[in-house]
């Protein structure tokens, strides 16, 4: 066997017990006469000993940093070690020496920039800040996941290459399909749409593809969209969908990832039920009263939001009900007053998270939206022809996890949580 035991598994109960670990070296320290080893793996840094008198001494003096080693040893526990225990080693194998000097520091002695990081990824994601967030990313998706499926949800995986934007615009990639042009998926929209008009509850989490020209901390070429789509729903509905992952979400980090939190210095923030919902014309009115030339129809960016987060004193909030023409086509106009959506974004202090809304869900309608957005129904046929068939009322949303992530974590990049990010620049690693 590789190993008995994970890290964390030792403990001082198992004095004097024989155990055999695996990893990588984290670092290496020479004191009086002993060697003492900090063996990394995935469940965190243990403590090894070596002593100058056992066999295994001189093979450790050829320990560089992120060697992967066997160590077999006896469990002692030592207050002063971490942990409260190390293991003295008996046996000691290098299964694969790294190079030294390393081209990042693992160990975090010495910092390094995004950039380098990111050109040394894989080291980068062995540090303890990249690792806390990797499990803290496992809960939240395990969850969104948990809760959809408690409500009666179907996890769908939908067409990654289309032969139409999703929206329209261009903000696509396109691709050479058998000598065709066809194009990555912005989002899986209008296809979860149809699903919903199948099986009524579905959601699917995959990646998809933007090609913006924005090179900022918010901003990818390609990210992980988390997307729910609800038949005989509406806004409100999904709305409510949203609140309970949220709160299960940051329940589960903080009770299942307190050590991850710990490691990344991060406070989760506090979220009950209902989550405050403001207007769009109310959020107007705030940013006016704020001293900002605001109309109806601008947009509402991270500028102004960090000035709504600062009046409202939210961390997260709702602003629904945004000008229709601000919206996609399929977006449902509010009954009473044409010019305004049944939507939603949801914001986390001044980023947007989730963005959702009821959908039109008769071909009339669709057709008249695109038109109206210069979009010509021809090339949507895929889509509209099935509305000749009974599509029912329905709702849905998009988030996207990598700006989910910044929430959880405290980091402040969407790179950062991108195990390997695509942006303008960066195509490998």
């Amino acid at each position: 066997m590789l190993r008995t035991h994970f890290v964390k598994e030792i403990t001082p109960d198992l004095d004097g017990k024989p155990v055999t670990l695996a990893g990588w070296v984290h670092n290496v320290r020479d004191l009086g006469g002993k060697k003492f080893i900090l063996l990394r793996d995935k469940s965190g840094i243990g403590q090894v000993v070596v002593e100058k008198s056992s066999p295994p001494f001189e093979l450790a003096k050829e320990l560089s940093q992120e060697s992967v080693i066997q160590v077999q040893g006896i469990v002692k526990s030592d207050r002063r070690a971490p942990n409260g225990v190390e293991v003295s080693c008996t046996d000691l194998k290098i299964l694969s020496k790294a190079k030294s000097p390393l081209p990042l520091d693992v160990s975090d002695k010495v910092k390094a920039d995004i950039e380098v990081r990111l050109k040394e990824r894989l080291l980068d994601l062995r540090r303890q800040e990249m690792q806390a967030m990797i499990r803290i990313q496992s809960t939240a998706v395990k969850t969104f996941r948990e809760v959809l499926y408690k409500n009666g949800f179907y996890e769908i995986f939908t067409p990654k290459i289309i032969a139409t934007g999703t929206e329209g615009g261009a903000q696509l990639f396109p691709v050479i399909y058998f000598g065709k042009e066809a194009f990555l998926a912005q989002s899986p929209q209008l296809y979860k749409e149809l699903l919903a008009s199948a099986v009524e509850r579905v959601f699917e989490i995959a990646p998809a593809w933007r090609a913006e020209e924005s090179d900022t901390p918010y901003h990818l070429a390609e990210f992980v969209s988390m997307d729910v789509e609800m038949a005989f729903a509406d806004y409100n509905d999904v709305m409510n969908v949203v609140e309970e992952i949220m709160v299960n979400v940051l329940q589960n980090v903080a009770k299942h990832n307190q050590e991850d939190l710990a490691i990344l210095g991060h406070r989760l923030p506090s979220i009950s039920r209902p989550i405050k919902r403001v207007t769009y014309r109310e959020a107007l009115e705030i940013l006016q009263s704020q001293g900002l030339n605001v109309k109806f129809g601008d947009d509402i960016g991270t500028p102004e939001s960090r000035i709504l987060n600062k009046v409202l004193e939210q961390d997260i909030y709702f602003i629904i009900d945004w000008p229709a023409s601000a919206r996609p086509f399929y977006t449902r106009r509010k009954e009473g007053d044409n010019n305004i959506s049944e939507s939603f974004d949801l914001i986390y202090r001044w980023l947007e998270l989730v963005s959702g809304s009821s959908r039109n869900n008769t071909r009339e309608v669709l057709e008249s939206e695109l038109r109206a957005r210069g979009l010509n129904p021809v090339s949507f046929e895929f889509f509209l022809k099935w509305f000749d068939y009974g599509i029912p009322p329905h709702a849905g949303f998009g988030m996207g996890l990598q700006r989910f992530m910044l929430m959880l974590t405290g980091l402040q990049s969407v790179k950062e949580v991108s195990l390997f990010p695509r942006d303008k620049k960066r195509l490998v690693p």
